[in-house]
């Protein structure tokens, strides 16, 4: 039978007991019923887990007892950073947590002209804590020992002029239009990649112009027209076949 992971956002150490949050100490206790003794996984996002114990479980908290700290190879070798366009409902928390099981690295969502989701800065901060708990859960799920960040809401413009000149050799914007395919171009030996995927409405052609000017290199994803949240999923499969993981 599969340990349960649990994240938590903590400083860990081996041989400690720690009590968990108490939205994980309920999923623990009440969703998957677990009991004294059961072991359980617990790690923190940033590399290493511990194979745990639990101590005690009542209605309202659980004590885990850390034991051996290890490892999982589950992180891919390269660095994706995925550009998204927000999307409406949960198709948004869709992509997020496909593209996590698949590996990404940093997701930053994005305004575009497109866009048919408008958020003031209170709601777009909440989105930002919903979308990072999609994540984390991701994370448990996936085996992840690493936890990708979701950065704040932001314009296109203000995410990719915030990139570093060095940040990665290999940029992609996906368009339909593009004559080009991921088979005609290579990621090199540094293994970072930023993408940018649109939102339902797509990009816009002066978005895509601009990119364009900023170094990224218009992909198209085959003949057909994908929704946005299959997209960058099919995106992130795609760069794992041909330079990650999936090799």
């Amino acid at each position: 039978m599969r340990i349960p992971r649990i994240y938590q956002a903590i400083l860990l150490r081996e041989g400690e007991i720690i009590n968990l949050d108490s939205q994980a100490a309920a999923h623990v206790a009440r969703a998957l019923r677990m009991k004294s003794d059961d072991q359980i996984i617990v790690f923190n996002g940033e590399g290493d887990e511990y194979l745990g114990v639990i101590e005690a479980v009542d209605k309202r908290s659980v004590t885990v007892r850390l034991g051996a700290q290890q490892q999982p190879a589950t992180e891919s070798p390269l660095h994706i950073t995925l550009v998204q366009g927000v999307s409406r409902g949960e198709r948004m928390d869709y992509t997020l947590q496909k593209s996590v099981e698949l590996g990404v690295s940093e997701i930053c969502p994005v305004t575009t002209q497109h866009i048919s989701v408008h958020m003031d800065a209170v709601r777009a901060q909440k989105k930002q804590s919903h979308w990072q708990g999609i994540v984390n859960s991701a994370c448990e799920q996936s085996g992840r020992g690493v936890v990708p960040t979701v950065h704040a809401l932001q314009s296109l413009q203000a995410c990719v002029e915030g990139l570093a000149p060095n940040e990665a050799p290999l940029r992609i914007v996906l368009d339909h239009g593009s004559a080009r395919t991921f088979s005609s171009i290579d990621v090199g030996n540094a293994g970072r990649i930023v993408f940018v995927a649109g939102p339902e409405g797509g990009l816009s052609d002066e978005e895509r112009q601009w990119l364009i000017a900023k170094g990224f290199t218009a992909i198209a994803m085959g003949p057909r027209i994908l929704r946005t949240e299959t997209a960058a999923i099919a995106a992130i499969a795609i760069m794992q076949a041909r330079w990650g993981d999936f090799k």
